[in-house]
């Protein structure tokens, strides 16, 4: 089942207005909730955003990479108390993906976006944007979104033979 999962996760932009179910949801954020986390911190918070209004805004996060959110009936903010652990960046991104992987097996479309390290403008980062926009504390950042709903297109899986196999070695670099 995992195999069949992560051959045909596509990143998804396009999706129907169709709602996503309040108990799909509770699934997809039990995943995220149930992800790894160095030294048991859970360091990560999860905003839960279906106001179309507000999903609007969030799409205007940065300049390129988010506008599809304001096509998607749902979003994820996935951010961190960076005050409880020097690792939060890869703990809100392992939570991350298992937010994508339980949606992708919900049969929902999903895609990410990047924030931390981006600007919302030259005088504004992402983070600092969104965690105006949702009253984020202020030890906490931002270290994605994650746009999900109901595919409107449909993307084929990556052919196995496009995989990039000379990224890989065995017992030392280039071997």
């Amino acid at each position: 089942m995992f195999f069949s999962l992560i051959e045909k996760r596509r990143s998804i932009r396009k999706f129907k207005s169709q709602p996503v179910e309040k108990e799909k949801i509770d699934r997809i954020i039990e995943a995220a909730l149930r992800s790894p986390s160095s030294r048991g911190f859970n360091p990560w918070h999860f905003i839960v955003v279906d106001k179309p209004e507000l999903l609007a805004k969030l799409s205007q996060a940065k300049p390129h990479g988010a506008s599809f959110l304001k096509g998607a009936p749902l979003g994820i903010v996935i951010c961190a108390d960076e005050s409880k652990t020097d690792v939060w960046v890869e703990d809100a991104s392992i939570a991350t993906i298992f937010i994508q992987l339980a949606a992708e097996a919900l049969d929902l479309g999903s895609c990410w976006i990047q924030i931390r390290k981006r600007e919302h403008d030259s005088s504004m980062s992402a983070d600092a944007y969104i965690g105006e926009l949702l009253g984020l504390p202020e030890n906490f950042r931002v270290e994605s979104m994650v746009a999900i709903g109901y595919p409107d297109e449909d993307k084929k899986p990556h052919p196995k033979e496009s995989l990039q196999m000379e990224k890989v070695s065995y017992n030392g670099f280039g071997k």
